[in-house]
């Protein structure tokens, strides 16, 4: 299994699959894009890979097989057909998930059902196992979804979501994930030897995760993955390639702020960015939007504000975007890039956007409010 070539996509949110493609076309894959997901091939190998080092995507899965499926037989009889003792050890824990859209077959429950019968029929047989199976061992979660009469059966790779990264500590208010705030900083101008700030920080992850990329750490350094459990030889070339990714790290010295009014979410954001290993990378400074200043030039603000989701915080919200107007304004030779689902925030900040992506927060739409500088200092 550990040299064997599989089919593979990695899951991203909807709008980040160019950034997602693009670290995988960096790792060397050649890639096609899709909606949501990223196509690409590779062993076990490749697939720890990409979990260690994808900063944008969600997970990584790999695609068993996709068929036409207009009934329950053509799904029973096609998902015994496949050699599951080859993929699940005799104690495997397997769920199945299941999804379904525009398909003659709509119920998931049964969908699911179906599915799990068919996997137990073939490994009764090549087990020779007439009771049921234990399911105490490693995770192996599948999915089974259809899209117009379509069926595709994958394996997950990941486990828990890579966003997960194990560096956080506690949660802020709705944090952002740490994905979200990667792909945030790749579709900016900055490089890092650029001044970077976020002056309204939160538990830190703007900041923390441009350290991470400045310094070149492997995001899934400090976590595991499910394909770790499943073979001895997966947790050691997953070991290897973290040792391997160690050595890329570089010590160079950055300029990352993070600030915010809030001081003990700036106590969480410390014990974050110590968990990544980054708090000597990033100054953390309690201080007002209102009252940030810089004489530093060529930087760039990433910045997620509050959205002021109920009604009795608009007002203040938009006060603060108002504030930020005028604190931004002098800054020329900086660019501003502003996350938030209040569509009509350049009316309270006091300049159109040089340019408005539309991204999706969870299942928030939100726009990605984008304001170039307007001349550079060198």
């Amino acid at each position: 299994m550990a040299e064997q070539k599989f089919q593979l996509y990695a899951a991203t949110a909807s709008g980040l699959e160019a950034l997602a493609g693009q670290e995988l076309r960096d790792l060397g894959y050649e890639v096609r894009v899709d909606n949501g997901r990223i196509y690409f091939e590779g062993d076990m190998k490749d697939i720890l890979r990409a979990n260690i080092w994808l900063r944008t995507a969600d997970r990584i899965k790999i695609i068993l097989k996709t068929f036409k499926a207009t009934t329950f037989d053509d799904i029973f009889d096609t998902v015994t057909a496949m050699p599951w003792d080859q993929w699940l050890p005799m104690d495997a824990k397997f769920p199945v998930n299941g999804r379904s859209k525009n398909s003659k077959l709509f119920s998931v429950p049964d969908i699911q059902a179906v599915t799990k019968k068919a996997i137990v029929n073939q490994m009764a047989g090549a087990y020779h196992r007439k009771t049921r199976f234990p399911e105490t061992g490693a995770l192996f979660s599948l999915e089974i979804a259809l899209n117009k009469d379509e069926a595709t059966l994958t394996l997950d790779t990941t486990g828990d979501s890579l966003f997960k990264r194990g560096y956080r500590q506690e949660k802020g208010e709705a944090p952002l994930k740490e994905n979200f705030a990667a792909a945030l900083i790749m579709l900016t101008n900055w490089h890092t030897d650029m001044p970077f700030v976020d002056p309204m920080c939160g538990s830190g992850t703007l900041p923390i995760e441009a350290a991470l990329m400045a310094r070149n750490i492997a995001p899934g350094l400090n976590r595991h993955f499910s394909c770790e459990n499943w073979h001895p030889d997966n947790l050691k070339i997953s070991n290897e390639l973290k040792e391997e990714a160690k050595t890329k790290q570089n010590d160079d010295v950055f300029d990352i702020t993070g600030c915010d009014i809030d001081g003990s979410m700036i106590d969480i954001a410390k014990l974050n960015a110590n968990g990544a290993g980054v708090l000597h990378d990033i100054t953390f400074k309690q201080i007002a939007v209102k009252d940030f200043k810089t004489d530093k030039e060529d930087g760039v603000i990433i910045v997620n504000p509050p959205y002021g989701k109920r009604m009795g915080d608009q007002k203040s919200v938009r006060k603060l975007y108002e504030q930020m107007g005028q604190v931004f304004k002098p800054l020329t030779t900086w660019s501003k890039y502003i996350l938030t689902a209040d569509l009509e925030f350049e009316n309270f900040y006091g300049q159109r956007a040089t340019k408005r992506r539309k991204l999706y927060n969870g299942a928030l739409r939100t726009d990605y409010f984008q304001f170039w500088a307007t001349h550079r200092k060198h």
